[in-house]
């Protein structure tokens, strides 16, 4: 029987694949500015002097510098970046997803990255995974990243894309067939005659935001685009070509005819609330928005160049432009499409991930925004009521022309784009780390806090239910992104009055109130979304010990084992249905329970008894048991 990619990918690294779990050293490390803060914080807890693997540190999310707050993380992580070993891409540079996978990305390498969408670069081949802070802060620490061995499902692309669909019609399909939790505990591994005739961008587009569907990773085949691309960008020596074997296993296969995509749009207020854009042609827009580090390449912002040419952006219709990357912006400029973009109407914005992540550019009250980025959960924009739909830039660009979500295949033959060659250098936006370590100063600014540490395991566990929620909670409704919540990631204390108000406004003012410790129960997916540990610090801070759910997005499980609390499954769904908020709930011997991985439940409010699992691994037992990854790190004395 062949192999995979997945499987060639932990051969060549020394992976038993057959194992539950891989213990996984990676040749390449991101963080970014939303998420490093915490993670260098943690590298100085532990007591860590030099970074291990190779490690870039970027600053794409929180650029919009209102007061002290970003710039004083800038310079701490600048400072820290230099005295521990990692390059630095500076404020300006581009989105960390777009810019890695330009500059740095390789097949057949293994990539850990603190952001949910660090499956991006598996568009050339690389096995990449996003991870919570505290995990990426012990793999830049040299320790493995424990991940549960996923499935690995087989898609199977045959024909060719028509004319006005683009690899964002193929992920809206495909998330419109699996849900935004139909990927957990799965690889999704392309193969077939069709692969080759998507380009990287297309291929990033899908990668990228197949992290809605929650994978594990998802990855393409290394061929001869993958080579035209990295020569492009002065890296043709980086190439190797990698392809599964033509008999090689899938758990699962699917297979799509890429003729048969037309295209597709989401609809409010999730990513997999897929229709055609016929079906929903004319709804009128306020906002149309193309970047992010989804749709943000050159190939992207060409062929919406080419459909604005001579035209002017309809006057109802605000468009804003987000280039993924210096060097893309560059391009754009050196072709004459930066020219076209402005001379139609459209305003551009710092390569920066910006609206995406509520920073700058937020919707009208109840107004209607065409993006293409990869999220609309409600709020997400900035703006809580307003009506986010998800498309493709050809559809973004159309609909920008009309004033309405328009179908693009009305604008006539497709323009025809081809990749550039060479990329401009900017090479010079990279800050290497210190010849001498000793010598860099780091200054702390004062809204940068220390980061919260969980507490061990007792023996007996009670926690009354402070929120009972429903299925397909993201982190955004647990704690909101935007430019506020941003300037506060370095201290979780002041991030406590936002905890849970996109699902009870008034959850903020009960905290006084609050016990010791206490519980969520939740539905399905619970914690989908951002990779952000936030989500678990800042309830942990005010004392949340426990989440009970129908089931768990993979990284905020992970997060709550990392800072010490306990997630833990219905065995049986149907007991969600008899527990209330403000039921007492008890569980006896929880260190002998957690150990067995079965845990039995009082709710001695309401006099029955439940059970749960935990499916944890016995490192996770120990996690939970000393309160989190860091206590763990600290007695191991790594």
């Amino acid at each position: 029987m062949g192999m995979n990619i997945f499987q060639k990918i932990c051969n060549s690294h020394k992976l038993d694949y057959r194992q539950t779990e891989l213990a996984i050293i990676p040749d390449q490390v991101l963080t970014h500015d939303g998420t490093a803060t915490p993670v260098y914080l943690q590298l100085e807890a532990i007591g860590i002097k030099k970074i291990k693997p190779f490690t870039v540190t970027y600053v794409d999310h929180n650029t919009l510098q209102v007061g002290f707050r970003n710039a004083d993380d800038h310079r701490y992580l600048k400072a820290m970046a230099a005295k521990l070993g990692s390059i630095f891409s500076k404020p300006g540079n581009g989105i960390c997803h777009q810019v890695h996978l330009e500059n740095f990305a390789r097949p057949g390498q293994i990539l850990v990255g603190s952001d949910s969408h660090t499956p991006m670069a598996g568009a050339v081949g690389m096995l990449s995974i996003g991870a919570g802070g505290l995990d990426v802060a012990t793999v830049m620490a040299g320790e493995p990243l424990f991940v549960k061995t996923p499935k690995v499902a087989g898609i199977k692309l045959e024909g060719r894309l028509p004319p006005w669909s683009a690899g964002k019609d193929v992920i809206l399909y495909l998330l419109k067939l699996l849900s935004v939790k139909g990927g957990v505990g799965k690889i999704i591994e392309f193969f077939g005659p069709g692969v080759e005739t998507l380009s990287i961008p297309d291929r990033a587009t899908i990668c990228n935001m197949s992290a809605e569907m929650g994978v594990t990773s998802c990855i393409f085949p290394s061929d001869g685009q993958t080579e035209r691309f990295l020569k492009s960008f002065g890296r043709r020596n980086e190439w190797q070509a990698l392809a599964a074997d033509n008999d090689a296993a899938y758990a699962e296969t699917i297979a799509i005819d890429l003729g048969g995509i037309e295209p597709l749009i989401a609809l409010p207020h999730s990513p997999d609330n897929v229709k055609k854009v016929s079906e929903v042609e004319g709804v009128p827009l306020w906002q149309v928005g193309i970047g992010s580090c989804t749709n943000a390449s050159f190939k992207d912002l060409a062929v919406v160049a080419h459909i604005l040419e001579a035209k002017t952006v309809h006057p109802d219709v605000d468009l804003v432009i987000s280039p993924g990357s210096r060097r893309t912006a560059m391009q754009i400029a050196e072709t004459g499409n930066l020219k076209k973009l402005m001379a139609a109407g459209a305003r551009i914005l710092e390569n920066t991930c910006g609206p995406c992540n509520g920073v700058g550019m937020s919707p009208a009250s109840s107004g209607n925004s065409l993006r293409t980025y990869n999220r609309n959960y409600k709020g997400r924009s900035g703006t809580l009521d307003a009506n986010v739909y998800l498309g493709s830039p050809e559809t973004a660009a159309a609909s920008a022309l009309f004033g309405c979500i328009t179908d693009p295949r009305k604008l006539g033959p497709y323009p025809g784009i081809s990749m550039p060659e060479s990329f401009p250098d900017n090479s010079n936006m990279f800050i290497a780390p210190a010849d001498d370590p000793e010598s860099v100063a780091v200054v702390k600014g004062p809204n940068i806090q220390p980061m919260p540490l969980g507490s061990p395991l007792e023996m007996r566990l009670e926690c009354p239910v402070k929120l009972k929620t429903g299925d397909n909670i993201t982190t955004d409704h647990i704690l909101p992104g935007g430019a506020e919540m941003l300037s506060l990631r370095s201290n979780v204390p002041a991030s406590v009055p936002y905890v849970f108000n996109r699902l009870d406004p008034d959850f903020a003012g009960r905290v006084d109130t609050l016990p010791g410790q206490w519980t969520i129960v939740g539905g399905d997916n619970f914690g989908q979304g951002s990779s952000r540990e936030h989500a678990v610090m800042v309830p942990l801070l005010i004392g949340m010990k426990m989440v009970i759910a129908k089931s768990f997005a993979r990284t905020f499980r992970q997060n709550l084992i990392n800072f010490g609390a306990v997630p833990l499954v219905f065995k049986n769904p149907e007991d969600y249905d008899q527990i209330e908020t403000d039921d007492l709930l008890v569980i006896e011997d929880a260190i002998i329970q957690v150990k067995t991985g079965g845990v039995k439940v009082v709710n001695r409010s309401k006099n029955f008894t439940f059970e749960t699992t935990g499916h944890f691994t016995d490192r996770e037992k120990e996690l939970i048991l000393q309160g989190g990854l860091l206590n763990y790190l600290r007695l191991k004395n790594i």
